[in-house]
């Protein structure tokens, strides 16, 4: 089965070494009926009014913007929480089923070069997917900054199968998804990009490492027989790769492409399989209807945050999501086996692309919805930090009219302020109750500040994300 006939787009990812309970209580809205989540999670929606969406990237926190590509051809930009009403870029493109603008990345120096990646559908008889890197300019991308990355393969009249999921890997190098264009034999001909997982330098040219030599598109292949890798996820810490391959008519598939060279048996086999040649899934499920079940895998992220507020059971699990039963699940990918283990139900439609925030939240886009969604925790957890004691604990993490900061010791005489990512500083009124000082934030527009408490004998400056 197609992924295009089942839904209308792609197819067929420093605190103290104390344990602190920390009571954190957020409100949450946008609650659909049936939805479930386990006990003190929750979601909220971040905006709405996207059109189409496709994939999404989180800019480093210091930054603090999320772009989100649009199928129709729109670059999207969501800053301070807020969607602009401005499109970065609006390229024209093919989005004929689920061609178009359908995959998004920067670079791992975007903070000095402002490099992002987009993978769209150029027009034309025949038409091809094209990577292209563009130069940010503020909010909007610089008029004439394309620079072509690399042209894939000229596509059939087939417009489902394109792939589009794009990241740098720990090794500085761009991975790309490639989709098979729904002719299974390609996934096995080395000598085409499609159906295939991709390793380049961020010019398009041959990286040194790869498994194979030869044609233009041989020497590019990480991977090979996939049929439609829609996302993938590199671990942080570990670089374990593993790639989400949406399924025909029986098994969705989870793999782990970390070593190069692996051949995971589409078109000659989907799922596990006794043949030999190929690299069986770390994880699949079946079609059908309920949790656990599905139709496409359409997400997978690696909860691996540098810190968060979720219980700890969750760290270094495997998060990911199916399309049509509007589920997460999540694996440990530490088990030789991995056993499934239900996380959320009832999602809005056509829900894809979840990622882990760099405020260790997940996040989540609905194409029904044409919204982006964050699932947030308001229970009883600890916190655990690198710093040394005497730092502040900082809660929630995001904030939204209140941050509560736990002093140990007390500072006395002190003053706090707040610094944005253009330098702009405000200061904060707060109240004492205690050793906890109740900091008011409601002033502050949605973003990443750096937060300064200080006095004559010392300062103490912690990152903090605010989120309405």
């Amino acid at each position: 089965m197609n992924i295009q006939l089942r839904y209308q787009f792609p197819g067929n990812n420093q605190w103290p070494f104390l344990l602190l309970a920390v009571i954190l209580v957020f409100f949450f809205s946008s609650f659909a009926k049936g939805q479930t989540f386990p006990t003190d999670f929750g979601q909220t929606q971040v905006v709405n009014g996207l059109s189409g969406p496709t994939a999404l990237v989180f800019a480093p926190a210091s930054d603090g913007r999320i772009f989100v590509t649009e199928q129709g051809g729109k670059l999207r930009v969501i800053k301070n929480g807020i969607l602009l009403s401005t499109e970065a870029i609006s390229l024209t493109v093919d989005s004929d089923g689920e061609r178009g603008l359908i995959g998004v990345t920067l670079d791992p120096d975007f903070l000095t070069n402002h490099y992002i990646y987009l993978y769209h559908t150029i027009p034309g008889s025949p038409a091809h997917n094209r990577i292209s890197r563009y130069t940010l300019d503020g909010d909007v991308v610089l008029s004439g900054s394309e620079s072509i990355v690399l042209d894939l393969d000229d596509l059939s009249s087939a417009t489902n199968h394109n792939g589009g999921s794009m990241a740098f890997g720990p090794d500085g190098k761009l991975y790309v998804g490639v989709g098979e264009n729904a002719h299974g034999a390609n996934a096995q001909d080395l000598d085409v990009y499609l159906g295939k997982l991709l390793r380049i330098n961020a010019d398009g040219s041959v990286p040194a490492g790869n498994p194979f030599t030869g044609s233009s598109a041989r020497s590019r292949i990480w991977a090979y027989g996939l049929r439609n890798p829609y996302t993938f996820d590199f671990q942080p810490g570990t670089g374990v790769l593993f790639v989400n391959d949406v399924g025909e008519s029986t098994w969705e598939e989870i793999n782990d492409a970390t070593d190069g060279g692996l051949n995971f048996g589409w078109s000659n086999a989907e799922g596990n399989s006794t043949n030999p040649a190929y690299t069986n899934p770390v994880y699949e499920y079946g079609h059908g209807s309920g949790d656990g079940l599905g139709c496409a895998i359409t997400g997978g992220t690696f909860f691996n945050p540098s810190s968060s507020n979720y219980p700890g059971e969750y760290t270094g699990k495997y998060f990911f999501m199916d399309l049509c039963e509007k589920w997460i699940n999540y694996i440990d990918p530490t088990e030789g086996s991995p056993t499934r283990h239900s996380f959320a139900t009832g999602l809005p439609g056509s829900s894809l692309a979840i990622t882990t925030g760099p405020d260790g939240n997940l996040y989540y886009l609905s194409r029904d919805a044409g919204a982006l969604y964050k699932i947030s925790y308001n229970g009883v957890t600890a916190v655990q930090t690198s710093q040394s004691v005497g730092s502040p604990v900082v809660y929630p993490l995001p904030a939204s009219e209140t941050l509560y900061i736990s002093m140990i010791p007390a500072l006395d005489n002190y003053t706090i302020n707040f610094t944005d990512s253009k330098g702009n500083t405000q200061a904060a009124s707060y109240s004492a109750e205690g050793s906890v000082l109740k900091i008011n934030i409601s002033s502050l527009p949605s973003g990443v500040y750096a937060m300064k408490i200080g006095n004559a004998s010392r300062t103490v400056i912690q990152q903090v994300s605010i989120l309405r």
